[in-house]
């Protein structure tokens, strides 16, 4: 199913409850390959209000080219999003509807348009720990400024609903291996990390991350912003 985006005056409400909390960045994300004309002027419509109120645009809206991002950032937009998702060689296995140097003109577009770019992955899909470290190394080669690493939630009848899901522990070592090759990258911790992490969701700074996204994902639901924020207060840390 195609579904149109949310509403303006929804996504800025969002925006203000996010600010209120203490967050400093609000993404807006969009499902599909890219975006069309018509919703990318709505978007920016969108950034240029988000930025308004005092928050640091980022959004994540698919396969777009240089033209397009710079309209984004002369909308005010600051970050977009990209993944890798995987590694260059286990790519092909989880995706068909585009290549590995389709995701890699994208990052260098959104570079040359003047954007900050925040690109990881998504680990628990079958691939081996040397997908994982090529990929390290790719993003260790990029420009980029924010690694997010999101956590497979196998969803029963869809391509990798069979997966197992990760137990924790693998989990932590990953973020743990991301910060060993990554040391001036922010490793932000994103989707899945309630459900892979559970009780060990606390560990996560232990084991190398900076930051975290908070509130609701794309398919799955989050924390709180209040719960994370006990959370960072609980170890000592100050959200900037």
């Amino acid at each position: 199913a195609i579904y149109s985006l949310i509403n303006k005056n929804a996504v800025i409400e969002k925006a203000k409850e996010a600010r209120d909390a203490g967050v400093k960045r609000f993404c807006i994300v969009t499902s599909g390959r890219k975006i069309g004309k018509n919703e990318l002027k709505e978007i920016c419509s969108m950034i240029k209000d988000i930025r308004g109120i005092g928050l640091l645009p980022c959004s994540t809206l698919g396969l777009l080219n240089k033209d397009e991002l710079k309209f984004l950032k002369d909308s005010g937009l600051e970050r977009y999003h990209h993944n890798l998702e995987t590694s260059e060689r286990f790519f092909p296995e989880i995706c068909r509807t585009h290549t590995y140097s389709d995701k890699l003109k994208t990052i260098d577009a959104a570079i040359a348009a003047g954007l900050s770019v925040c690109s990881g992955g998504i680990f628990g899909m079958g691939e081996t720990w040397e997908d994982r470290i090529d990929m390290a190394f790719k993003l260790k080669e990029l420009p980029i400024d924010s690694v997010p690493i999101n956590y497979l939630i196998p969803v029963k009848g869809t391509p990798l609903g069979g997966q197992d899901m990760l137990n924790p522990f693998e989990a932590l070592k990953i973020v743990s291996l991301y910060r060993f090759i990554l040391p001036q990258k922010e490793i932000r911790i994103c989707g899945g990390r309630m459900q892979v992490l559970g009780e060990f969701n606390s560990m996560v700074f232990m084991a190398g991350a900076d930051s975290l996204l908070t509130g609701n994902y794309l398919t799955t639901t989050g924390r709180t912003f209040s719960d994370d924020q006990l959370l960072i207060k609980d170890y000592g840390l100050r959200a900037g």
